[in-house]
Parts: C-alpha cells; structure tokens; sequence
C-alpha cells in the first residue's frame, strides 16, 4: 500500500512540474501576397520559422507601410509584437487559438484593438479592428 502511494504522489508531483508547452502558429510561415488589392498597390507578409514577419505595401517600386512582427512569449503567455506603426513595440495578447487560427487583443490601443489570423484552405486570413470598424486582409501563399 505505501509503494503504490508513493507511486501516486511522484506521479502527481511530476506531472505539476512539467513545463506548460505553449504551441506557436506555425501555419503562418511563408511569403504570402495580398488578394483584391488597391490598384497600384502590393501588400505581402513575409513570416520566417524564428515567427519573426514583415508586412508592407508597395505603389508601384515605393513602400508606403511597412511593419515587423514577432510572436513572442512572456510570462508563460503567446504575444503578437507590432513594431514600425507606434513609436514603441505594441504588444497584443493572444486571447483564443486553435491548430488553424489565434486571436490578440490590445484594448489599450487605438488601432486595432483585435487581430486575428486563420488559415482558410490555403489562404492566409487576416482582420484587423477595433470597435467602429474593421480590415479584412486575404493573402495567398507566393510560390
């Protein structure tokens, strides 16, 4: 009886101590170009396997937005880094996630407050928003 209470406890403290595993969107990695563009215009997503990514538009040869992206953990949490938009790195909190899809929120931001990603098929969707309105992005993958 002792042994198989022993055997309880090492297995309930072992399983405590057990890292949480936190799993990042590997889905996004790739080059992927806007769909249903303005005309003139070329937006594109660049996202590398470190889950570092580049969004920009180009008018004609000349980029008019650029920003760079990274998932990050902190404290045992998932985090969205926008820097290039804001004077300082904006974080947005990951909020909901599934093999396919992932929430972040910044309520504290005037500009998206939300931004959500999801695979669809094999496009790359994307809405950014906040409480008045929203941008739907579709992106197909580069070849």
């Amino acid at each position: 009886m002792r042994i198989l209470i022993l055997f309880f406890t090492c297995s309930l403290l072992f399983s405590c101590l057990q890292e949480k595993k936190i799993k990042k969107p590997t889905w996004l990695f790739g080059k992927w170009e806007r769909v249903h563009n303005e005309a003139h215009k070329r937006t594109y997503e660049f996202w590398e396997n470190d889950f570092s990514g580049i969004g920009f538009s180009l008018q004609k040869n000349d980029t008019v937005f650029k920003e760079t992206l990274h998932i990050i953990t902190k404290n045992d949490s998932l985090f969205l880094q926008v820097t290039g938009v804001n004077e300082n790195p904006t974080l947005f909190a990951f909020t909901q996630q599934t093999d396919t899809s992932f929430t972040a929120e910044n309520k504290l931001n005037e500009f998206p407050k939300t931004i959500q990603y999801w695979k669809e098929n094999n496009l790359l969707k994307a809405k950014v928003s906040n409480d008045e309105f929203s941008i739907d992005f579709v992106f197909e993958k580069m070849k």
